[in-house]
């Protein structure tokens, strides 16, 4: 049975990676039990002991994390969760997503996510591939299926270009996944 407070938040591998740690800390500030999911590209770009020492919980880095008992951790976080969010999204992600690619923690936790709990993703990404027709149709394919956005927004972005692909103010994503949880 899912908690109404548990937040299991994915980070995959933008260079917006570090502004979840941010995230992390508002969302256990606020209450939120918060289990941190982080890709092998978002280790690239951030590692695991922020995340642990903000939200006071295991970091699950890879598929095959071992934990006490029997129920795999992606299983049981799947089952536990109010809310899968994930930010930054990548276009790689969120392709995943629509297509049912299972091949990571993260995409096995949002394959498997409890009926009941809610789906909110923050992209970020370079503006031409954000604007492509294949993320384009990968995000009204998720949204089809009840998947919540948020951003991204305009500005510059970390490769030179102005535009879209920014991700969204983590305080503002946070006030988002805060009220879905009520």
């Amino acid at each position: 049975m899912a908690s109404s407070k548990i937040i299991v938040l994915g980070v995959t591998g933008s260079i917006a990676a570090y502004k979840a740690a941010d995230l992390t800390s508002l969302l256990a500030r606020g209450g939120a039990a918060v289990h941190v999911v982080l890709t092998a590209d978002a280790q690239r770009f951030i590692t695991p002991l922020p995340f642990k020492t903000l939200s006071r919980n295991p970091v699950v880095t890879d598929l095959y994390d071992e934990e006490e008992g029997w129920k795999p951790r992606h299983i049981r976080l799947a089952d536990e969760a109010a809310l899968l969010l994930i930010a930054p999204a990548t276009a790689n992600v969120l392709a995943k997503l629509a297509h049912g690619i299972a091949d990571d923690a993260l995409s096995c936790i949002a394959l498997a996510l409890n009926p009941s709990a809610r789906m909110l993703v923050a992209p970020a990404m370079n503006g031409k591939m954000w604007q492509h027709p294949a993320t384009q149709q990968n995000v009204a394919t998720l949204k089809s299926r009840g998947v919540e956005f948020i951003g991204p927004e305009e500005g510059m972005l970390s490769c030179g270009y102005e535009g879209i692909g920014r991700l969204w103010p983590v305080d503002g994503i946070a006030a988002r996944a805060e009220a879905l949880l009520l």
